[in-house]
């Protein structure tokens, strides 16, 4: 392992990071399936303002209530997605500066920030056109849950690169991926309709963007690196999916966030039932299940009292 230097950091100590190293210059497509992806992503490249028709959202013709939960609903939809503003940009430059890895993340990854930041644009201006975006989650148990420092994970020399991707990148993308969809399935108001449809086909590259990595690089793990992605796989599901980060009402502390999502589903404003969302979440964790298999990665049955054994 190359030589690393230490940059401080104001939780968790000192992180550190890899010496680049950036000669030989490698930019050769290698992984043509996320080279292809990043073309993609420019070829399908949208702008908030003029391609969503916010006019058609018509937010003071629903009720208060109404009103009300949709301004969380999507305010946490922000929370979420800001997250990838700092995540992806350490993501990219660990990319750069571990040396030996291949050029197409490094092309992808500018691209999934720029998506990105126009979910981000586009959350916020939906919360405040029903009446302003919430700063903070209800609780700060709740709160904690979206403090989880992926940035320094990302760069963190002495963790496995492969371990966050196919964590953070692979299955927790997809599982995104398949909640939006669920959300869009509910979704009557056009505005609506249209920006979750712009998201999907987004976050259908960046899920794609991890299982390929993860499927490029299996042949290359050993049993120890396996062992290592098996374990943060079950640590983030046990302690953040389960623990109510995407679906709320998985957690006694998101309350609130759970009551707005479920009035939000029920007015069609982009939100899906606890029932559809424990659909989604059982199908998703088998078909993972299923995949990692397939690169040589077991993962157990999880159990929760609101979604059973799954």
């Amino acid at each position: 392992m190359q030589t690393a230097t230490i940059e401080p950091t104001a939780i968790d100590g000192p992180t550190p990071l890899f010496v680049e190293k950036r000669f030989p210059l490698r930019l050769a497509p290698h992984i043509d399936g996320i080279r292809d992806l990043y073309q993609s992503g420019k070829d399908n490249r949208w702008q908030p303002e003029r391609d969503i028709p916010w006019a058609t959202l018509k937010a003071e013709t629903y009720g208060v209530a109404e009103r009300e939960a949709a301004r969380l609903t999507w305010s946490r939809r922000l929370w979420i997605e800001s997250i990838g503003l700092k995540e992806t940009a350490a993501l990219l430059v660990r990319f750069c500066m571990e040396d030996g890895r291949e050029s197409d993340p490094k092309f992808f990854l500018p691209v999934r920030g720029t998506e990105e930041a126009w979910h981000s644009d586009c959350f916020d201006r939906m919360a405040r056109a029903f009446g302003g975006r919430f700063a903070r989650p209800a609780t700060r148990a709740y709160e904690a849950l979206f403090n989880r420092n992926l940035h320094t994970r990302a760069l963190n020399a002495t963790r496995s690169l492969d371990s966050y991707v196919v964590t953070h990148c692979a299955v927790e993308d997809g599982l995104e991926l398949e909640l939006f969809r669920a959300h869009r399935a509910n979704a009557t108001n056009p505005a609506v309709a249209a920006l979750l449809d712009r998201c999907i086909g987004d976050k259908e590259r960046h899920a794609a963007f991890g299982w390929l990595y993860s499927e490029e690089r299996a042949p290359g793990w050993s049993a120890e690196e396996r062992r290592t992605i098996r374990d943060e796989v079950v640590e983030h599901m046990r302690t953040v999916e389960l623990a109510g980060f995407h679906c709320a009402w998985l957690s006694n502390a998101s309350s609130a966030e759970a009551a707005a999502d479920a009035i939000s589903a029920a007015a069609g404003l982009g939100a899906a039932t606890a029932d559809e969302e424990a659909a989604v979440l059982r199908a998703y964790t088998g078909s993972v299940r299923e995949k990692l298999a397939t690169l040589g990665i077991d993962i157990p049955r999880f159990d929760h009292p609101l979604v059973g054994s799954f």
